[in-house]
């Protein structure tokens, strides 16, 4: 499979620069996956298309204020840090080992060190150059505090690449029900739900469980392979409980739909579904490299309410494998046609089926 059947062209005009406020009043592209039926609504209409029994499976990640500006302490050369996953921490916190990307790449090698003021870094170890090569920064706090009381007061929300000029509420760049900060980005699915929304929800008898999975590096890149098979795909580190499974059971049995916010909730449900005995089994800080492609056989989710996602990306791969890529493609067309905006802060996408098959 090639990795060129998952591009297409996306003029930048349609990139979101900035969230909608509020929140749930983007826009929404329905799309029927049976039927390929195309209907433009806005995010707050997507109760309509809900029903007492489904359940939304949400990811409660929340993201870190991982980005870190300093300089090389030899030169004095500005260095920019985005810390993606923590690998170790000393008992008091206050020394932590990061995998991190950097920048400039060719720069910082291993042995170089870092000054972020009241945190001190050390390259220990790198592979590859540039922003797409990650380095392991061991970062140590000058003071009495932790490292990570430190990153809340110095560091900075990382909006992804190409949001280039928001100077806006960052807020905005985390869900409502965010809980466990773990992620480098944030569950952008879940941006558009308001808290009346949710309360409208349940009130309706819409169900709601939360898996949790730390979103890490490959949110920040494309694929660069020819051949989609020759991708190696970052391994990220996610949760589903006892009481998700649980909800997951309920809902099939009330005849309810399984509906997943966001990719990262796909990824999760599908990569903790046992196909020895053809069960949802609770997984407690486990490590995936599940790798959702067309011709995948969703064995969880049901319904999927996303964004419209980068070219080349392993997200763009995993909404075509669910909804078919020729589908797809010709959805993305028709939102390009009537100016949906486009990634992290833009419009969302509802991907279902009126009736699904047991």
């Amino acid at each position: 499979m090639l990795t060129a059947d998952f591009d297409y062209e996306l003029p930048p005009e349609l990139i979101a620069q900035a969230p909608t406020v509020p929140r749930d009043r983007c826009r929404l592209l329905v799309l029927e996956r049976t039927s390929g039926c195309i209907e433009h609504q806005y995010f707050l209409e997507l109760t309509d298309y809900l029903k007492p029994a489904d359940l939304l499976v949400v990811n409660d990640t929340r993201v870190m204020p991982s980005r870190l500006f300093g300089k090389k302490s030899d030169s004095n050369t500005n260095v920019e840090v985005l810390l993606l996953r923590l690998i170790q921490s000393d008992a008091d916190g206050r020394q932590q080992l990061w995998e991190a990307l950097v920048r400039p790449g060719r720069r910082i090698r291993p042995g170089v060190r870092l000054d972020f003021s009241e945190l001190i870094g050390q390259v220990t170890q790198w592979s590859g150059e540039g922003f797409g090569g990650t380095r392991r920064v061991m970062l140590e706090s000058t003071g009495i505090q932790s490292v990570s009381e430190v990153l809340h007061r110095i560091g900075h929300i990382p909006l992804p690449p190409y949001i280039d000029h928001y100077d806006g509420d960052t807020d905005l760049y985390q869900t409502v029900y965010a809980v466990e900060e773990n992620s480098a980005a944030a569950p952008t699915a879940g941006l558009h739900f308001s808290p009346e929304m949710l309360a409208q929800l349940q009130s309706n008898g819409i169900s709601f469980a939360a898996i949790n999975l730390a979103i890490g590096l490959d949110t920040f890149r494309k694929v660069d392979t020819e051949v989609l098979e020759d991708h190696l795909i970052h391994s990220e580190v996610y949760t589903v409980s006892e009481a998700v499974c649980c909800a997951v059971y309920r809902a099939r049995a009330a005849g309810g739909r399984v509906i997943a916010v966001g990719t990262t909730a796909v990824r999760a449900l599908e990569s903790a579904f046992n196909p020895h005995n053809g069960r949802l089994e609770p997984q407690y800080q486990k490590s995936t490299s599940l790798f959702i492609t067309p011709g995948y056989t969703f064995n969880v989710v049901d319904a999927l309410i996303t964004n419209f996602h980068t070219p080349r990306s392993t997200l763009m791969m995993l909404v075509c494998a669910f909804a078919g890529r020729d589908l797809i493609m010709a959805a993305y067309e028709e939102a390009k046609r009537c100016g949906y905006r486009f990634l992290s802060f833009g419009d969302a996408l509802f991907i279902h089926t009126k009736e699904v098959k047991r």
